[in-house]
């Protein structure tokens, strides 16, 4: 009956009864047997190295945007000349009206056609100021500085665009793109993950070095005959968590089709969008040359109305007609140099930009 109840009482005397004091260095060591951790690290470089062609792409697009603002200040600049030499017109053939009245030549609502026509041109002028001042603005914020005049050029109808115009090779320009070399180093990351993820069946190989002192009493620890070190080594194999495991494989699949598709849709972007700015810059380059007939002709048939209303062979609806027609050509030449030059900077972003 006493040994029973010592066993009892022993029972509860919590394991292990002997302690284990250790102080010391301990590690853990998988070794890559079938390139899962050399895998994973090629995954992390590759996504490294995509992050910093999206920092390229950033680089790019602002550059970008700054001189699609820089452009658009200028095509301003040269709509508000032109209104303003609108202006000087106009106002002379009201007052011309004004003279034929008198004299009977011409009656009161010729007078005011040609009034409301310089009150709108007018109020196109005031709406080009302003347009032009938030033009300033976004520039200004894009750079990182408060509003404030932004110096320019003048002369934007002259300003020469190249005759001949080439996005390169198309491997020149899949080496150039940030965004398709970021999609290429997502397919490369995702192509690493699927070979850990399949790796991760096999069994690991783990080594756990220590060095230290060990003793079962706190008084011995740091005696020099409690000084140990050795290593263990272990294999282990997945079972109890092998659905995960297949999980992982699975979605790691998924990832690189995912990845292989937006490279793909990514590639395809890229050229769909050189070629269409090059198609678009040639029509504009003819757009423009049209333009600059057009201006001429009804630049003269604003002299000619003119001269043919002060002698009386006119009537006012061919002067506002000819010098509506003479102002809508001529914004639509600066409209249309605009998108020239708004072109050749989508082409420069396009074929990759200047990032390097």
């Amino acid at each position: 009956t006493n040994l029973s109840g010592n066993i009892e009482e022993d029972q509860k005397v919590p394991l292990p009864i002997v302690p284990n004091y250790f102080i010391g260095l301990r590690s853990s060591w998988e070794v890559d047997l079938w390139g899962k951790l050399r895998n994973q690290k090629h995954a992390a470089y590759m996504r490294l190295l995509g992050t910093q062609q999206m920092r390229n792409l950033v680089v790019t697009t602002l550059v970008a945007e700054v001189s699609f603002r820089y452009y658009e200040l200028l095509a301003l600049d040269g709509e508000i000349d032109i209104l303003k030499k609108n202006l000087a017109l106009q106002d002379s053939a009201v007052r011309i009206a004004e003279v034929q009245k008198e004299v009977g030549r011409t009656t009161a609502l010729g007078i005011q056609q040609l009034q409301a026509q310089l009150l709108r041109t007018q109020s196109l002028l005031l709406q080009a100021g302003q347009e032009l001042t938030a033009t300033e603005n976004e520039m200004n914020y894009l750079l990182g500085r408060f509003p404030q005049s932004v110096p320019r050029s003048r002369d934007f109808l002259d300003q020469n665009i190249p005759q001949q115009l080439t996005a390169g090779l198309p491997e020149q320009i899949l080496n150039r793109r940030p965004d398709v070399l970021q999609a290429e180093s997502e397919l490369k990351a995702t192509k690493a993950d699927v070979a850990a993820a399949k790796a991760a069946f096999l069994p690991s190989l783990t080594l756990s070095p220590f060095a230290g002192y060990s003793a079962f009493s706190g008084g011995l620890l740091f005696n020099p005959g409690s000084l140990v070190y050795g290593i263990i080594g272990g294999v282990t194999a997945p079972l109890l968590n092998r659905s995960a495991i297949k999980g992982n494989y699975n979605r790691s699949e998924a990832e690189k089709m995912e990845a292989y598709y937006n490279y793909n849709k990514t590639v395809l972007g890229a050229f769909r969008e050189v070629q269409t700015t090059l198609s678009n810059m040639d029509n504009l380059k003819r757009v423009y040359t049209l333009n600059q007939q057009e201006t001429q002709v009804l630049s003269q048939a604003i002299t000619t109305s003119n001269d043919l209303f002060k002698a009386g062979y006119a009537s006012y609806l061919e002067v506002i007609t000819a010098q509506r027609n003479a102002l809508e050509a001529e914004i639509n030449q600066v409209e249309t140099k605009k998108n020239l030059v708004m072109s050749l900077i989508t082409l420069y972003r396009a074929s990759g930009g200047g990032w390097q």
